[in-house]
């Protein structure tokens, strides 16, 4: 078994183990035990488990000159472990530069496809180095991967902690926007904090977000005025028209249209992909979750009958002896009213504005993505995707659980 020694003689009272092996219970304790014995400090620690191989780091400090014992002890343990063992004795001085390293900045970068190759990964911690950033810790959130194919769940994604400051943030963004489009992988640079492990309200867009069309197009089907209604809902979420204006004039076209197509078109609404997994687990981990939606409030509060949101904010329709008068009701929910009312939401539900989460996909969703902690664009159009921080674009909308950090393991066992 290969391992190496430092020279007993010497007075180093700060050693760094390695400790590398097929994983089986005890290991951890049995070495952790001996220095135990001998009063020793651990002053740092951390383990990792890759397909049942452990790979074990411990830096201790002795505190009575026993190092050699120590380290003796420690060989034989090792032996009878059956586990590689590494010794490396640290200098003061570089302690101290690593203590110094802690006080940089740290980021998480979230990466998430269909199937993760050693391509993008590659390209992304080329990204990161070349920023001047070191990897601290990677760990996978989707579940252990099947050899065949047709087993596997149709997403992959890994996480890395980074420490650092990226010489060019705004460069770093933008590499990661070019390798999302190149690679057909979604990435997210989040900075570590308090806020981002307890983001605790969700406002989501409707219409092509939560459900996979535009009810405004549907209703357009059936009063006959389908492609010009569509043609100006295009128009206006990629920014090309003021979007109360888009409003209006599409709301004008569906005059004369019997109430009753919108029940038909409620209960055979096109649900994303993930939204079923994605708000069970909001709702058992604590979420209040919103919809905030330039579309309309019946479809909404259909959503919100389906999915337990806590609110639903949208556009009402007037109606007149059961038919549409091509008129709404009340103040159109436009970009500006979605990032009020984030923040009112927020307000109310004592929530700091960085605990707060917006996924949407149109140039009106842009406010609410630019104000929350986390804002996402989603299967986003070229303009959102370009001015929102985060997006996701390869999977469903249950990858945002991986933006927030959960690993498939724990959901799986918690739900």
């Amino acid at each position: 078994m290969p391992y190496k020694i430092v020279d007993m003689a010497k007075t180093d009272e700060l050693i760094l183990l390695t400790i590398n092996g097929t994983d089986r219970p005890g290991v951890t304790a049995g070495l952790t035990e001996i220095l135990a014995r001998h009063n020793a400090l651990i002053l740092d620690i951390g383990q990792a488990d890759i397909h049942n191989n452990l790979s074990l780091g411990i830096l201790f400090q002795t505190n009575e000159g026993n190092s050699g014992d120590i380290l003796k002890e420690l060989l034989f343990k090792s032996y009878e472990l059956d586990v590689n063992i590494r010794f490396t004795p640290i200098t003061e001085e570089q302690y101290e530069k690593w203590v110094r390293l802690q006080g940089k900045n740290r980021y998480i970068i979230t990466i998430v496809a269909r199937k993760l190759s050693a391509r993008q990964i590659a390209a992304v911690t080329r990204i990161v180095a070349d920023q001047g950033m070191n990897i601290d810790d990677i760990k996978r959130l989707t579940g252990r991967i099947p050899l065949d194919e047709n087993a596997r769940t149709p997403k992959a994604s890994v996480e890395f902690s980074v420490r650092g400051n990226p010489k060019d943030r705004e460069q770093m963004q933008r590499y990661f926007m070019q390798l999302s489009s190149d690679l057909e992988v979604d990435i997210s640079f989040q900075e570590e904090s308090m806020f981002r492990r307890m983001r605790r309200l969700i406002c989501f867009d409707m219409d092509s977000t939560l459900i996979e069309t535009e009810v405004i197009d549907e209703l357009a089907e059936r009063a006959g005025v389908g492609e010009q209604v569509r043609a100006i809902t295009e128009a206006a979420m990629r920014g090309e028209i003021d979007f109360s204006e888009s409003f209006r004039q599409r709301c004008s076209l569906l005059k004369g249209l019997d109430v009753s197509v919108m029940q038909e078109i409620a209960e055979n609404l096109p649900i994303t992909e993930g939204v079923d997994r994605l708000m069970r687990i909001l709702k058992k981990v604590g979420f209040k979750i919103a919809i905030l939606s330039g579309g309309f409030s019946y479809f909404g509060n259909y959503l919100k009958q389906k999915y337990n949101i806590d609110y639903v904010y949208a556009n009402d329709l007037e109606v007149i002896d059961g038919k549409l008068t091509g008129r709404h009701v009340g103040d159109i929910v436009d970009g500006k009213r979605k990032a009020e009312l984030l923040r009112l939401i927020a307000q109310v539900e004592n929530v700091d504005l960085r605990q707060t989460v917006a996924v949407g996909d149109g140039a009106n969703d842009l406010p609410m993505i630019s104000i929350a902690g986390l804002g996402i664009a989603f299967h986003a159009k070229p303009k959102v995707k370009a001015n929102a921080k985060q997006s996701i674009s390869t999977i469903g909308l249950d990858g945002i659980l991986y933006f927030l950090g959960y690993k498939d393991s724990y959901l799986d066992e918690q739900m």
